[in-house]
């Protein structure tokens, strides 16, 4: 990371731009948490506004992404518990899905009910989901960003994700755990 030097009396600046490749991932996380762009697009400023005023707080041998998620995650969970909410919920299956040039019809329906089944789990087996599944954070990374114990996050895991299997039809053909001999 660069650091800059400001100031005549030698204060040492972090480098904010490392904040700008994970914007990205933070509008996509606001925007499973919201499922409102808008207030996704709100949340992401909030979060950027609070990390760049507690930027020397960060640890910089530690990832920048699962501490962002942490602020967000924190901000969502205060807006919510304080009814600060603007505008008016939107489901998912109001948001025009768009999918990917080589899929057809079949998977965009597939696609499309795995987002419905997301959207009937709890907040808790979602956020889980979400972090883990689609951010590719590590179970402790996600289970510090949700301020849960490792066990607690893997079990909401296996939860939603036994969830999505039955509500969009997909049974496994072969047992969890296979014996070894």
């Amino acid at each position: 990371m660069q650091r800059k030097w400001a100031g005549a009396w030698g204060v040492i600046m972090q480098d904010h731009t490392v904040l700008i490749p994970e914007m990205a991932h933070l509008r996509r996380y606001a925007r499973a948490l919201t499922r409102d762009a808008d207030a996704a697009d709100d949340l992401v400023q909030s979060c950027l506004e609070r990390a760049i005023a507690k930027f020397h707080l960060w640890k910089p041998d530690r990832r920048l992404r699962p501490w962002l998620f942490a602020i967000m995650h924190n901000i969502y969970v205060d807006t919510v518990r304080h009814g600060v909410k603007a505008g008016t919920r939107v489901s998912i299956d109001h948001v025009a899905a768009q999918p990917s040039l080589s899929s057809g019809p079949e998977e965009h329906l597939v696609v499309k009910s795995v987002l419905s089944a997301m959207d009937g789990l709890p907040q808790e087996q979602r956020d889980a989901l979400i972090l883990v599944g689609i951010d590719e954070l590590t179970y402790a990374e996600a289970a510090q960003v949700l301020c849960v114990p490792v066990g607690t996050l893997m079990s909401r895991l296996h939860r939603g994700r036994e969830k999505l299997r039955l509500v969009v039809g997909m049974t496994q053909k072969q047992p969890a755990i296979r014996q070894v001999k």
